[in-house]
Parts: C-alpha cells; sequence; structure tokens
C-alpha cells in the first residue's frame, strides 16, 4: 500500500476504468456471436456496452479534475 491521499479526481478515474471494463467485457460479448455465426444477444447487452465511452469520459473527467487541482496554488493562512 502507499501512504498517500487519494486526489480529488482519483476516485473518479477507478469508477471510470472499472465501467470501461465492464463496457468493454460486454462490447466483446456482443461482437463474438455476430463472427461466430450464432444468435444473436438480448438488446440489454448491448446497452451494457455502451458502458465502454461513458467509462472513458468519466475517467477522463476525474483526469481533468486532478489536473485542475494541481494547477491552483494552495492559500497560504496568516
Amino acid at each position: 500500500m502507499h501512504n498517500e491521499s487519494a486526489g480529488p479526481g482519483d476516485r473518479l478515474v477507478r469508477i471510470g476504468a472499472a465501467l470501461f471494463i465492464i463496457g468493454t467485457i460486454a462490447t466483446l460479448a456482443t461482437i463474438t456471436p455476430l463472427l461466430i455465426g450464432t444468435k444473436a444477444l438480448p438488446t440489454a447487452v448491448y446497452l451494457v456496452s455502451t458502458l465502454m465511452p461513458l467509462g472513458f469520459a468519466v475517467a477522463g473527467a476525474g483526469l481533468f479534475k486532478s489536473a485542475r487541482n494541481q494547477r491552483r496554488p494552495v492559500p497560504s493562512n496568516p
């Protein structure tokens, strides 16, 4: 384990990565029946595959939030 505290966008990056992985697995699951010539999966699986770009966007927002927070100067207390 590391001793660094989590930054402001770290949680968004982790959530986005998880959504992206779930969406990628669903996308591979929807493409496989089409490639091997079997019956297509239900529509719900196709909808789950939309999590891939959503996860990418959430992770990007987390990275943007982290970078934006690092640019701000820390106010000094007199």
